[in-house]
């Protein structure tokens, strides 16, 4: 009150503080007359106010990384605390990302399934993508011979187009292949089909405008994920997977999960489209992925979570969590410490503003002298602090 007056007032008021009190009035006047005072003394009432966050964050933190969870910023925490709505990626981060060969079928009679896999190794032998490693895995696993490819072009999320031995091959989704004047027939569409309704996933081959053969991978579910989503749902939290195969695989992977909400069939630049739809609906969203593809996404989201032990360098880079176990069972982990971080915050500024307030009108009151009324201050800080440090050790389900 003493602060805001200005002009006449000042001189009445210091009239008033004199007849009651020496030591009050000495006060009032260096909060008048000396702003350079002023201000020091306007800093020392907020330490406690100053403490609350960067103790808070700085005890979660870690806590987190005591169980594997890197936490980049103060920042990230406090906006994974408000998040309603986490996006998964599915290959790598639902699933192990250990991809391998399952089915080779061949189109062409001409040609052997050793042959077909040699040729689509060759041509994914420069991809990043999880689907393109795998096969070139197989194929070295089982010494088929992996050429070199006069010229290689990679669509992000789609395929790859690559020259081995004076053959121009396509590998990848079947819409990329119809994009690129290439048919697929009604035998080709009912293998397609039976790949998808068990959970596989294909990349077809083209040698020109011929498609020649398909081969298909199987992943396998992380066994956490089913019990991982329950509690998401039981916190209230909204699920939603966002992938790019096709949309039978993805609802096959959902419902072993518990995912209602699939977004099949998605470049990585739809992925984008998807969380900004979702952000656009007063979401709060986390994108949880692992690969290159997922990197946009990553840096889109309101927060972002990257697999960190099998995650590719970009996806990690992009996020501001990083799981370094891989384990997506830490999430819901992560969410209640955010949480609790949040909540943590909200009542240590609470605390030392109520503080605040009754130690000046105790000092009005002169029941606080100025030796008291630092003992008060400093314990207003202490207490912050200590509340700050019970999340370091806080046990959460």
């Amino acid at each position: 009150l003493v602060h805001d007056l200005t002009g006449g007032f000042k001189l009445n008021i210091i009239l008033w503080i004199l007849e009651k009190s020496l030591t009050v009035a000495v006060t009032a006047l260096i909060i008048i007359f000396q702003p350079e005072l002023r201000k020091a003394l306007e800093q020392l009432g907020t330490c406690a106010l100053v403490l609350a966050t960067p103790t808070a964050i700085m005890a979660a933190i870690g806590q987190a990384t005591k169980h594997g969870v890197i936490i980049k910023s103060g920042e990230a925490l406090e906006k994974m605390g408000k998040v309603d709505t986490i996006a998964f990626d599915k290959t790598g981060t639902l699933t192990y990302g250990r991809l391998d060969v399952s089915d080779i079928v061949v189109f062409d009679e001409a040609m052997s399934e050793t042959a077909l896999l040699s040729l689509t190794a060759s041509a994914e032998a420069k991809s990043e993508h999880p689907l393109g490693k795998a096969i070139v895995a197989c194929a070295r696993a089982k010494e088929v011979p992996v050429m070199e490819s006069a010229s290689f072009k990679m669509t992000a999320g789609r395929g790859i187009f690559a020259e081995i031995q004076g053959r121009k091959l396509l590998c990848g989704s079947e819409a990329f292949l119809q994009e690129n004047g290439v048919s697929t027939d009604a035998s080709v569409r009912s293998v397609l089909e039976q790949l998808r309704a068990q959970g596989k996933a294909s990349v077809l081959v083209a040698d020109g405008q011929n498609c020649i053969g398909v081969i298909a991978l199987s992943d396998v579910l992380r066994p956490e994920g089913k019990d991982m989503v329950a509690r998401l749902a039981n916190m209230h939290t909204r699920t939603v997977l966002l992938t790019g195969d096709h949309q039978r695989t993805a609802d096959y992977f959902a419902r072993q999960v518990g995912i209602s909400e699939v977004r099949a069939e998605l470049l990585p630049e739809e992925k984008v489209q998807a969380i900004e739809a979702l952000q656009r609906e007063n979401r709060n969203v986390c994108m949880i992925g692992d690969g290159v593809n997922d990197a946009p996404a990553l840096k889109t989201a309101d927060v972002s979570v990257a697999m960190g032990s099998m995650g590719s360098d970009i996806a990690v880079d992009a996020a501001d969590v990083a799981l370094m176990s891989d384990d997506i069972s830490k999430i819901p982990y992560l969410k209640r410490l955010s949480n609790a971080t949040v909540k943590t915050i909200q009542f240590s500024i609470s605390l030392s503003m109520c503080i605040n307030f009754v130690a000046i009108i105790l000092s009005l009151m002169e029941v606080l002298t100025p030796t008291t009324g630092a003992l008060v201050h400093n314990a207003g800080s202490c207490f912050v602090v200590l509340i700050a440090a019970l999340l370091y050790d806080r046990k959460f389900e």
